[in-house]
């Protein structure tokens, strides 16, 4: 197989799993924005992801949000994401939209709040069984605004407890994906700030507990890029949450603010194995004044490039100029393959797997935007908090 055949090749192999979330209205903290057509409920959301599925052909899973996606039949909402070419991903908990959750969830100081979140997330492993999901995806907005507030070492004995007892509720070939966040809602201490908390937690739990690195929960002048080389290297990064941020948690689409730091990250994925690994490649993004499908469509194709680039980094070239110490050459060598114009390749690719070679225009011309602005007349539109 030639170099162009195996980029080619590993391209038709990549999955990218679209949020159920991203198809509904969302906003800033000031305003939820509303949109003609969104979905009005998962079976609806499933529809859209499908679209994108379609178009794109390297979308098969949806991440649902609990209980934002709650519904009386988990089985029927697999049953109809299958019918429609695609199946359920991630399962997100909520806990952190409860009044009950002022003071924390699963690390908060009352055992009656820490037993309720926990009982939210058996509910939700018990929803992965129903849809045959994977990976429980955990994210807290626990933490504290003022020194003193409570004892930053209990909350994480707290934490340890409640995300034992949750592992242990794991079935064969399911995963706890623990996400961490610098700072927002909490302002002084939070209690999974960084990859080191998570992956401290992670690396005592056992195998089945993995690192999610969303790439807008750092701070400024971060090297995401290491956290990744590190965390594969250790064998615990369990996925992404892809999205761009200028400032902070800006929920913007992937490859938006800074191209160029995606492709280190994705090269960094190809050079440590994690490409052909069970690392989950998700989005997490908020679509608030943009159009949601040609959003996602768009975040999914800036992802393609970027793994489409990093694949055609010469890696022998690289290793020589490296070895020889030649900083100028070894850098040169990215550079040719960040500057590479992969969208032909990627047309090509497309039409290789029967797809049309531009999704974009595809979808346009589909109607599908004109027939859910028709058809979703009534009912409540899906949001946040919906």
């Amino acid at each position: 197989m030639t170099e162009l055949a195996a980029v080619k090749a590993a391209l038709k192999t990549q999955s990218v799993e679209t949020p159920s979330w991203a198809y509904g209205n969302s906003g800033t903290r000031f305003k939820v924005f509303a949109q003609a057509g969104v979905p009005r409920d998962p079976f609806e959301k499933l529809d859209d992801a499908a679209k994108v599925h379609e178009f794109t052909g390297v979308a098969p899973t949806v991440a649902l949000h609990i209980p934002w996606d709650r519904v009386e039949d988990y089985g029927a909402l697999a049953a109809h994401a299958e019918k429609r070419g695609v199946r359920i991903g991630a399962i997100n908990s909520n806990t952190f939209q409860d009044d009950d959750y002022k003071l924390g969830s699963i690390c908060h100081p009352d055992a009656a709040v820490r037993r309720k979140a926990v009982d939210h997330l058996l509910e939700c492993v018990d929803i992965m069984d129903a849809t045959g999901s994977r990976d429980l995806k955990l994210w807290f907005a626990d933490g504290t605004n003022y020194p003193g507030q409570d004892d930053i070492r209990s909350r994480q004995d707290r934490l340890a407890e409640g995300l034992a007892e949750v592992y242990e509720r794991l079935g064969e070939g399911q995963r706890m994906l623990l996400e961490y966040k610098l700072f927002e809602p909490a302002f002084y201490t939070t209690d999974v700030p960084d990859w080191g908390t998570a992956y401290a937690h992670c690396l005592k739990l056992g195998e089945k507990a993995q690192v999610v690195v969303d790439t807008g929960h750092h701070a400024p002048g971060t090297n995401i890029e290491f956290i990744v080389a590190t965390l594969l290297r250790e064998g615990k990064l369990g996925g992404f949450d892809f999205n761009s941020r200028f400032y902070a948690d800006d929920d913007l689409m992937v490859g938006a603010a800074d191209p160029f730091q995606l492709f280190r990250i994705m090269y960094e994925v190809v050079r440590g194995g994690g490409f052909t690994s069970d690392v989950a490649f998700m989005l997490d993004q908020c679509h608030n004044i943009e159009a949601k499908i040609p959003a996602i469509i768009r975040s999914v194709m800036n992802v393609q490039e970027a793994t489409a680039k990093a694949l055609l980094v010469d890696a022998s070239a690289l290793a020589e100029a490296q070895a020889a110490g030649d900083v100028l050459e070894a850098n040169a060598v990215l550079m040719d393959a960040y500057n590479s114009d992969v969208r032909p390749l990627l047309r090509e690719v497309r039409e290789e797997s029967g797809l049309d070679p531009e999704p974009m225009k595809a979808y346009r011309a589909s109607g599908w935007a004109e027939r859910v602005v028709a058809e979703r007349v009534g009912g409540e539109q899906a949001g946040w908090g919906a």
